[in-house]
């Protein structure tokens, strides 16, 4: 538990924290005044005035907020350096700047992953890589390293062999031959169905070959992975629109969950994940949802259009609506992390 709280912390604050600060640095670009640049949360803790902006750290470590002069029109401080004063365009950049963090997050990510750990690929092997604790190979006694020969009394030359006798049993015990250290040894093993993937599974995962790479390879292969993410995350969006795949969202409980069990898989299975978060985040915001990055961008969009902010009443009503929606999301999301976690849905 304490450690998924810290790594849920962790990976939480610095998405926020870097989709705060691509606000903050364009804001100033652009030459609107920025009052405060906050890490985390609620009382300060520590802050300092350097030249108008307040640099503060407060006690709760969940990312951070920018206050940006004259984001309300009504409340405008800073004159012709307020946000609401400056041309649509430049809006617009500062508004976009703070998913387009979530995308170089990553990119950052996966280039130190990859230049200082190495690029990984899937090995044919049938040798156990990571052991998942508390599951059926673990409980069982089966560790990382362990090379599987024979399951029931049938051969396995590679981990397909592993992956299809398992998917295809009933669940009865399953006695698996294997070597640990040159040594012979054997195990009994009772899969479980998992609901979620809708299938045998004991809880193991196959090794991976590691090359090291170069800079350049690195930052070639960092660029490559972020955008064939960035595709299927983009296609799968797509696909719950259209119908074609279900929408099984995960919330807060749910993210923190995965968050906990990776962070047991070490430093860089974080970061990885945290990568993934990240990008996730950048699209989600840019979609055009009023309360998001994306509907506030659309909103500008519609003012250079007609050559003036949409009218008061219209800006409530729509930020309401977009509240609704985000709200109801989150409680059907909240509902599935509750049943998967809580009663095995």
């Amino acid at each position: 538990m304490v450690i998924t709280i810290l790594a849920s912390v962790f990976v939480f604050g610095l998405l926020v924290l870097f989709h705060e600060f691509g606000h903050f640095i364009m804001a100033k670009a652009t030459g609107m005044r920025v009052d405060e640049f906050a890490i985390g949360f609620g009382p300060k803790l520590l802050s300092k005035t350097i030249g108008e902006t307040e640099y503060s750290i407060r006690c709760v470590p969940l990312g951070g907020f920018n206050d940006i002069a004259g984001m309300d029109p009504s409340d405008n401080t800073a004159g012709e350096r307020g946000y609401c004063e400056k041309p649509v365009w430049k809006r617009m950049v500062v508004i976009v700047s703070g998913p387009l963090m979530n995308f170089i997050l990553p990119v950052v990510i996966f280039f130190l992953i990859f230049a200082t750990v190495g690029i990984s690929t899937l090995s044919t092997r049938p040798e156990l890589g990571e052991v998942l604790p508390d599951q059926p190979a673990a409980m069982a006694g089966l560790r990382k390293g362990d090379r599987i020969d024979a399951i029931n009394g049938e051969e396995v030359k590679e981990w397909n062999d592993i992956v299809r006798i398992v998917r295809n049993s009933d669940g009865s015990p399953m006695k698996i031959a294997y070597h640990r250290d040159g040594e012979a040894r054997q195990a009994t093993v009772i899969p479980k169905h998992d609901k979620q993937e809708n299938r045998m599974l004991i809880g193991v995962m196959d090794t991976l070959d590691t090359r090291q790479l170069g800079v350049m390879e690195a930052a070639e292969a960092a660029i490559g992975k972020t955008g064939y993410v960035i595709y299927h995350m983009v296609q799968g969006i797509v696909q719950i629109f259209t119908g074609e795949a279900a929408a099984d969202l995960a919330g807060p409980l749910g993210v923190m969950q995965m968050t906990g069990t990776v962070a047991k898989l070490g430093f860089a299975a974080l970061m990885n994940f945290a990568a993934l978060l990240s990008l996730n985040l950048g699209i989600i915001n840019l979609l055009p949802v009023p309360a998001l990055d994306g509907g506030h961008f659309v909103t500008l969009l519609l003012e250079a259009v007609r050559g003036k902010p949409l009218g008061e009443k219209a800006m409530h009503y729509t930020q309401m609506a977009g509240i609704t929606v985000l709200v109801a999301l989150m409680l059907f999301a909240t509902k599935n992390d509750i049943v998967r976690i809580f009663f095995g849905g």
